[in-house]
């Protein structure tokens, strides 16, 4: 599945970033949807066709050639979808190679998990990750972000733990609903409710972050 930050982020984020220095072709509008939720899309309808394995199988090759479809158009590939991908092809291999579909049902928790440490990590480190991807969409302050960054990695957390509960409580097809239409829905939740802090850390294009 797409991770959930990619999710979070597309909500934030408004117009691709065009560089001042150098021509850039915006992608096509289609490129990013497909890249990043057609894999998921693949891996429910195989999995309501056929069975997990199938559909472990299929998420595997799409993501792929998302990948690779990425690369041919922009000629480069994101690096969150690589690192899903990598992860992707990680516990979905052990999945069908030890015929144990554990593996692939603790993929979201591995995702969520690594995600919120990374986040963790940068603001221990003083390092604001998501300025960095956001910041040319959405201009806060630096103390604005590290409350963000801090909400993001808790919410990475509880969805890591949620996911590990569900999936070792319910059944398979109950996780494969929650997988691809609750963590959604979720992440969507958590993202309205920082409205208010977007709002209240906000500046100008021009002003300066680290006023407040």
């Amino acid at each position: 599945m797409p991770s959930c930050i990619k999710q979070s982020l597309d909500l934030a984020q408004g117009s691709p970033h065009k560089s001042d220095m150098t021509e850039v072709k915006s992608p096509p509008s289609w490129l990013r949807p497909v890249v990043e939720y057609g894999p998921i899309a693949i891996f429910f309808v195989a999995f309501n066709m056929t069975d997990l394995f199938i559909a472990t199988a299929s998420i595997m090759v799409a993501t792929a050639l998302a990948l690779a479809l990425s690369y041919a158009v922009e000629r480069r590939v994101p690096m969150m979808p690589l690192i899903t991908a990598v992860i992707v092809g990680i516990f979905g291999g052990l999945t069908l190679w030890l015929n144990d579909e554990t593996f692939i049902k603790m993929k979201p928790t591995i995702i969520q998990a690594i995600f919120g440490s990374v986040l963790i990590g940068g603001l221990l480190a003083n390092r604001l990750f998501l300025k960095f991807l956001m910041g040319s969409a959405l201009h806060m302050t630096d103390k604005g972000w590290r409350i963000l960054t801090l909400r993001f990695s808790l919410f990475f957390y509880f969805s890591a733990i949620l996911n590990e509960a569900i999936w070792r409580s319910q059944s398979t097809d109950f996780w494969v609903n929650f997988k691809v239409f609750g963590l959604l829905g979720l992440t969507i939740a958590f993202i309205i409710t920082q409205f208010p802090l977007f709002k209240r850390f906000s500046v100008k294009g021009s002003g300066d972050p680290n006023a407040h």
